[in-house]
């Protein structure tokens, strides 16, 4: 289970889509860019259970983002 996950638009005009986020996954810290489309690009590596995480990841963004 990923904890301490954060996101922050991607850029200062909040009405253009994309999102940094970050979070720690097995003690170790992740961190990415959420693309509109749901695309996720990775910036620290990515864990070795990817698309669990991809897929837990798309859930928060769809709550905190685009449930608002």
């Amino acid at each position: 289970m990923l904890t301490h996950f954060q996101y922050k638009p991607l850029y200062e005009h909040a009405d253009i889509p994309g999102w940094r986020f970050s979070f720690y996954y097995m003690k170790q810290r992740y961190s990415g860019i959420y693309h509109p489309e749901g695309r996720i690009e990775w910036t620290s590596g990515f864990p070795a259970a990817k698309s669990i995480l991809e897929a837990q990841i798309h859930d928060l963004m769809l709550f905190h983002v685009y449930d608002k």
